[in-house]
């Protein structure tokens, strides 16, 4: 978003807390873990961080998202409630899902986040799904729609780009593109150029933009989130980034060029956004506080998640469609 001056420097350090609170929520959630304190693995988004609070910032509360199987930072940056998602990690009752989810289902109805997913591109039709019942309602509120690049080799990323322009649905696309799938290379198993001429094949524009870089990822966003709301139909961000952590938990990422990663970790975007702050006068004292904040409030949600209940064994077929039940009427 562009602006001047104060109000500018007022919405970049909103920008660098969101990315430390994701920062520290997920290295606390990783220490958890390793702990033996979660059960199952994480998928983080170490190094993402500025994507997921560039775009979310431009939103509003009635504004929906989807997300893939590395939700956290798009559930934090939408709103959702941090004592909610931390204990839906550790399994117990208070969690957003009861428990039940786990890392790859975190959703909050209350703030617009429709859920993560496990299944890669899963997230795509139902954000599309969404975009079509809130332009039946005639709302203007819209759907950001997370997803990595290996998800545009999957048929929900065709078949859900199509659907929305052909009904010019309030959809932004955010592919977070850190190049690899997995443990694989995205350029190894994908054709072409890539997303965004996938995308202007369809008729959806695209604009690429540095997703290390939390202030273009900012102002970019700001102007296809008008844009959409304003009725132009879908839009798809194409934001390049680096994910610095192996792909799970439990993968120590030896895999990796070191090389590659010691860069990324020079680019890493908080970082470069702290760099930015220094350099236009914003004392050190005050980012430093609100990292600390930050990781303050992750350990006191984790303390809280280790004492809280774990949910009644009652409960397990709650909030699951029994299919026997469904055939025998």
């Amino acid at each position: 978003m562009t602006n001047t001056g104060g109000d500018n420097r007022a919405r970049l350090i909103t920008l660098y807390g969101t990315m430390c609170r994701i920062r520290a929520f997920e290295e606390t959630a990783l220490a958890a873990h390793k702990a033996g304190e979660i059960p199952g693995p994480l998928h983080v988004s170490i190094g993402q961080e500025a994507v997921a609070a560039g775009v979310c910032g431009n939103l509003r509360r009635d504004d929906r998202i989807t997300s893939n199987h590395r939700g956290h930072g798009h559930a934090l940056a939408k709103g959702a409630g941090v004592s909610g998602m931390m204990e839906e990690l550790f399994g117990r009752a208070g969690g957003h899902c009861r428990g039940k989810g786990g890392s790859m289902h975190i959703a909050d109805f209350s703030v617009g986040m429709l859920g993560a997913n496990g299944v890669v591109a899963g997230g795509i039709p139902i954000a599309v799904g969404a975009a079509q019942g809130i332009k039946l309602l005639g709302a203007d509120s819209i759907v950001a729609c997370f997803f990595g690049d290996g998800a545009i080799n999957r048929g929900p990323f065709l078949e859900g780009l199509n659907w929305a322009v052909l009904y010019r649905l309030p959809v932004l696309f955010v592919c977070e593109d850190n190049g690899v799938a997995a443990f694989t290379a995205t350029a190894s198993v994908t054709a072409g150029p890539g997303v965004a001429a996938r995308a202007q094949s369809l008729g959806v524009p695209c604009t690429s933009v540095d997703g290390n870089d939390a202030a273009a990822v900012d102002e970019a966003a700001a102007r296809l989130v008008a844009e959409i709301r304003g009725g132009s139909g879908p839009r798809l961000l194409h934001a390049t980034t680096y994910r610095i952590t192996g792909h799970t938990s439990s993968d120590p990422a030896a895999w990796r060029d070191p090389a590659a990663v010691a860069a990324a970790k020079e680019a890493e975007p908080i970082g470069r956004l702290r760099a930015r702050l220094l350099a236009e006068g914003v004392p050190a004292a005050m980012l430093d506080g609100i990292q600390g904040e930050a990781r303050a409030e992750m350990t006191h949600a984790r303390e809280d998640a280790l004492s809280a209940p774990w949910p009644d064994p009652a409960i397990a077929w709650e909030d699951v469609q029994d299919c026997g039940a469904v055939e025998a009427h």
